[in-house]
């Protein structure tokens, strides 16, 4: 674990993972509060490293530290929720592999999450590159583990406190790396989470055009690109990119529910097709949704767009409508979804 001023969170994520590892080592890079005292008190091994702007950098010297067969990747705002047992079965198997982690995280007012697989337990030699969002970098094959750790680093509270604080890396990676669709992605992530949709239609625009169909991080990118531009102004340009996809992500409920709030958007722009069109498409994506059900094998899912969330719109729909028992029908459903 890389760590500065968190003495918020570290002791939860340190206590979660304790019983299942042989050693926890935390390198600070900079605290100024109870970080490095807390850390030392939840039983973690604590070194020192002079922050230089380089996320990499720091993670490569705490592996270097480290010095173990099999290594697990942590951030102190995160903490285990599941897979303590396979955690522990690592220790007696070869690291032939790179480990991918399911990360819950919330958003928004908390009760949402965002799945995301992130490869985050490495064997020994690897090393990651990228000043910041850095990745691991090797040929070993990635395999998904069941292990699953909670985040809350996306709350309204923290991301008003980091605000601005990665911009400048984010933007001296992407002139050092144009032609890098990660490096875009996540400039656009930054200016989404401040509500800048315009600047990050542009970015996940510039991914999308440098992705490579079948990437993983595909389904995320187009689900983000869809939204910003429906949110931007560009709500042609979003249903045109959406039909071309539907091949690739159709069996996704992100893609759908997103849809259908393009299709409703359309709607109100277009009354007078509402009725005949708009309208009836819409709830057909959102009843996509719920035949399809929940995706968290997808990365970046949201949770509820195959059940509730897409149940709820439906309701809203039919209620919009007059349409009074199907919307009581959806209201229940929604209900019973999210219990």
């Amino acid at each position: 674990m890389i760590a500065r001023d968190e003495a918020r969170c570290i002791e939860r994520a340190l206590h979660s993972l304790r019983p299942h590892v042989q050693r926890m080592l935390v390198l600070d890079t900079g605290s100024r509060d109870d970080t490095v005292s807390l850390a030392r008190a939840a039983g973690a091994e604590v070194q020192r490293f002079a922050w230089c702007d380089d996320f990499a950098a720091a993670r490569n010297r705490a592996l270097e530290l480290a010095d173990a067969d099999w290594n697990l990747v942590v951030d102190a705002d995160e903490w285990l929720i599941a897979g303590g047992a396979a955690i522990e079965a690592l220790q007696h198997q070869r690291p032939m592999h790179l480990g991918q982690l399911r990360i819950h995280s919330g958003f928004g007012d908390g009760t949402q999450e965002h799945i995301s697989w992130l490869t985050r337990v490495l064997p020994r030699g690897v090393r990651y590159q990228g000043r910041i969002h850095e990745q691991p970098e090797s040929p070993v094959p990635r395999v998904r583990l069941g292990i699953q750790l909670g985040h809350d680093g996306y709350s309204q509270a923290q991301l008003a406190l980091k605000r601005g604080r990665n911009r400048t890396l984010l933007l001296a990676e992407r002139d050092a790396h144009p032609e890098d669709p990660h490096v875009w992605l996540h400039l656009g992530k930054d200016h989404e989470t401040y509500g800048e949709h315009a600047d990050a239609a542009t970015c996940y625009r510039a991914a999308w055009l440098r992705s490579q169909p079948g990437a993983p991080y595909r389904h995320d990118l187009l689900v983000r690109l869809l939204h910003c531009l429906g949110q931007s102004g560009g709500l042609d340009e979003a249903l045109v990119l959406a039909g071309e996809a539907m091949d690739e992500w159709g069996g996704s409920p992100d893609y759908h529910f997103v849809l259908g709030n393009l299709l409703l958007d359309w709607s109100t722009q277009h009354p007078e097709q509402a009725l005949d069109q708009g309208l009836p498409m819409a709830r057909a994506a959102w009843e996509r949704c719920l035949e399809i059900g929940e995706r968290p094998d997808l990365d970046g899912s949201v949770t509820g767009r195959g059940s509730h969330l897409a149940a709820h719109n439906l309701a809203v729909i039919h209620e919009g409508l007059g349409q009074g028992e199907q919307a009581a029908h959806y209201r229940r459903l929604a209900q019973r979804l999210r219990a």
